[in-house]
């Protein structure tokens, strides 16, 4: 890809800051979006609730990549704290959408967030992008998510979604309070165990996101995730023989149930879902098993 100027949303969060250095390091112009005024030149001001962008500092750019959103795991989903996981995911997108169709010229490409939620529970069958979406307040909050995007598509804008698997990191996200509890011997496999998590290490993420951006003919939803999900007993197995601890420990499906409350129903669901569709687009994993990807996250 040539040098260009690239508009990230969600810049400081897990996946947005790893993206940002490759792209810096690369040599790339990133123009960050923040809820505050902004205090560098490369920053532009937005407010997704209140579907505002200064479509200004969007002028010139080659692409816009959208990963704003409250961290749907990192609280218990109370009727308020779903209500803004959904504000800034889909008022967010169709602000910036908006936007991105505003500008006398648009980017060539909007590369949206989004997450293999939109499956909801899919046991042990394997889906692939042609898989219709589930049922539930994440499926269903995915397919409003993607479905914001509908202005860029329609201003001719190449438009792909990034439908992101559980990130490997020991920085953020889910993983990021699994590696502490690991690495105090007190992991442990979460429920009965069977339920598939389809992982994705954060430097494949990263790699996924740019190869979309740089890709001509990309768009669509794009699965995120490593070709070879595995199942949380499998996984809980691997982080042992990974970081050498013991992994004896259980967490009762009834407990995850009174801890998390209605975002148990995530973490005890199995969701096994393939990257058809960015395989056959070319894009090679660079840590397709579970332990690489652990090992690079350590």
């Amino acid at each position: 890809m040539e040098l260009s100027r690239i508009a990230v949303s969600g810049a400081s969060g897990l996946i947005g800051s790893a993206l940002v250095r490759s792209l810096t390091a690369d040599g790339h112009e990133v123009v960050r979006l923040v809820r505050r005024e902004p205090r560098t030149p490369d920053e532009v001001r937005w407010d997704p609730e209140r579907k505002y962008v200064d479509t200004a500092g969007l002028a010139g750019c080659d692409a816009v990549v959208n990963l704003a959103g409250a961290n749907v795991g990192s609280r218990r989903w109370t009727d308020a704290y779903k209500a803004k996981i959904r504000a800034g995911r889909v008022l967010g997108t169709a602000a910036l959408a908006e936007a991105v169709a505003s500008l006398d010229r648009p980017p060539r490409v909007f590369v949206n967030g989004s997450a293999m939620g939109i499956y909801g529970e899919t046991g042990d069958r394997a889906v692939d992008e042609d898989a219709p979406p589930g049922v539930g307040f994440l499926p269903e909050l995915c397919v409003e998510w993607e479905s914001a995007a509908a202005p860029a598509e329609a201003a001719g804008v190449r438009t792909a979604f990034a439908r992101t698997g559980l990130v490997v990191s020991r920085k953020g996200g889910a993983w990021g309070r699994l590696f502490p509890l690991f690495l105090a011997g007190l992991g442990g496999r979460m429920g009965d165990g069977r339920q598939y998590w389809s992982f994705v290490s954060l430097h494949d993420e990263v790699a996924a996101i740019r190869h979309l951006m740089d890709t001509d003919g990309l768009s669509g939803p794009f699965n995120v995730t490593a070709p070879h999900p595995l199942t949380n007993s499998e996984i809980t197995a691997a982080m042992g023989r990974v970081l050498h601890r013991p992994t004896v420990f259980t967490v009762p499906a009834p407990v995850l149930r009174a801890v998390l409350g209605e975002m148990a129903g995530d973490v005890l669901g199995s969701q096994r879902v393939l990257p058809m569709r960015l395989l056959e687009s070319g894009f090679t994993f660079a840590f397709p098993e579970i332990e690489e990807a652990i090992r690079a996250a350590r």
